[in-house]
């Protein structure tokens, strides 16, 4: 199965869309990733869904990814004594560790750390942003604020608060078992919610020691201030437009997509863009003029992924909100703008083998209008390598381990194929040719480009490259 457009299509499993047929119909309507969302889903759940995600790769025989996004620290209100209180503009209102059920002057905010953060003028954000509060005064152990923009008020809203740094980590004890039990059905990524400094992601990295990719999710002010160090130490980014369009001003939100996606581009790490690209489809068939040119701006951009949350999760069309993301994105990649776009944002490669050989790999690529790039890859680092490029040929990876292919579905452009190793050149060359040929991207007496390490099977090795035609049988010659 070969898809006819570069960006991969993240879908996010639920009570829509977790029956194995159902699965399978996403993932031939355009999913290339399941996401499976931690907050909704146990164990044993989790268990049965990428038993069934498995089940539908050996069907299509193609390599899926999975990622298992935790949940992380959610922070809310206590109670309140007589039920919802409206919170007048202007009026005083007190947040603090005092466990009574609250009324229209005070309520519970069981969150001693958050009391600890805040300082006079710090802002507080209630119910998704519904509610503003401004602190006025503070201690160790209470909050007077001032409401900003008033409203209802009710039993354990959300809190947000954009202007303090938690000294606490994004790993719930919740999220350290979900992690574990994630690890342990050998999902190929997990996403960390509400990343705030690099130690967040060093932390998980400690625990997950390479058995699976590390995506950090931008969604507070906080990371965005440290966004080179948390690209560094993660392997891939979402940019969470949802709880990040809470705590920073909405008209910054597109700006800072540009930027964290262009910065992730630069880094050759993946990025993946998500919340509310195609919100109306959860209830409607077909989405909003408005949505398609949300989607669509995240492809000219140059993103890896793009990701369908309550569309694909729990909405009544998952399989139309896969496919609409789908059509939007061949369309864009075959307007004329699109490789200029793609083609002005490029970087110069990094002073090591594996960057110029991906480089020389493009170019050539690009001035003999090769069939295809194909990369043998161990670890998957040349396939992302391959992808920073951005080629205007079709990209191929070659690995001999699965996890690394199900790893790289995620990334722009690649066409993973699970393959064994190559034994010697000619057999490097033959097998790509041939794969070239079987997967629908090389016609005999056409030319191919394959990047390769000498010696064969040795991790990092990348440096070398050989242009190859196919033969009338599909095999290689130099």
């Amino acid at each position: 199965m070969r898809r006819n457009r570069r960006v991969k299509i993240l879908a996010t499993l639920g009570p829509s869309s977790s029956e194995q047929d159902i699965i399978e119909k996403l993932y031939r309507a355009g999913a290339d990733v399941f996401r499976i969302n931690m907050s909704h889903t146990d164990h044993d759940r989790l268990k049965m869904l990428v038993q069934r995600i498995r089940s539908v790769e050996e069907i299509v025989g193609r390599p899926i990814g999975i990622l298992a996004d935790l949940q992380g620290p959610k922070l809310r209100l206590g109670t309140f004594k007589d039920g919802p209180v409206m919170l007048e503009n202007g009026a005083r209102f007190t947040l603090d560790s005092d466990k009574a059920e609250g009324d229209v002057s005070r309520v519970h905010l069981p969150h001693p750390e958050i009391l600890k953060a805040l300082e006079p003028g710090h802002r507080l954000l209630l119910d998704d942003g519904k509610v503003q509060l401004k602190v006025v005064e503070c201690t160790d152990t209470s909050a007077v604020t001032e409401v900003i923009v008033g409203g209802k008020m009710s039993n354990r809203k959300g809190v947000s608060v954009p202007d303090s740094e938690i000294a606490t980590s994004a790993m719930t004890e919740k999220d350290h078992k979900d992690l574990v039990a994630a690890l342990e059905q050998e999902v190929d990524w997990v996403a960390l919610s509400f990343v705030q400094r690099p130690d967040d992601i060093a932390e998980v990295r400690k625990i997950v020691r390479g058995r699976a990719g590390v995506l950090a999710k931008i969604e507070k002010p906080q990371a965005i201030g440290r966004l080179a160090e948390i690209i560094e130490l993660s392997d891939a980014i979402m940019v969470a437009r949802g709880d990040l369009g809470v705590e920073m001003p909405l008209e910054q939100v597109p700006g800072l997509q540009k930027q964290i996606t262009r910065a992730c581009r630069r880094a050759g790490k993946p990025v993946v863009i998500a919340t509310q690209m195609l919100e109306s489809m959860i209830t409607a068939p077909v989405p909003t003029r408005a949505e398609v040119s949300d989607v669509a701006t995240a492809v000219f951009e140059g993103a890896d992924a793009v990701m369908l949350s309550a569309e694909s999760a729990a909405g009544d069309y998952p399989m139309e909100a896969v496919s609409t993301m789908d059509k939007i994105a061949i369309q864009v990649e075959q307007d004329p703008n699109y490789q200029n776009i793609i083609h002005a944002q490029r970087t110069e490669p990094e002073a090591t083998g594996a960057d110029a050989i991906s480089a020389a790999a493009r170019q050539i690529a690009e001035t003999l209008k090769l069939a295809a790039v194909v990369c043998y890859t161990t670890s998957g680092a040349t396939g992302l390598r391959a992808a920073r490029e951005r080629p205007n040929s079709p990209l191929i990876v070659l690995s001999p381990v699965v996890n690394t292919a199900r790893r790289l579905a995620l990334a722009w452009g690649l066409h993973c194929v699970v393959s064994v190793d190559a034994a010697s050149e000619d057999d490097m060359v033959d097998r790509a040719c041939s794969i070239s040929f079987t997967e629908g991207f090389a016609k005999p007496g056409q030319r191919v480009i394959v990047t390769a390490g000498v010696p064969f099977g040795t991790p990092g090795s990348t440096n070398m490259l050989r242009i190859a035609f196919v033969g009338s049988d599909g095999k290689g010659s130099i």
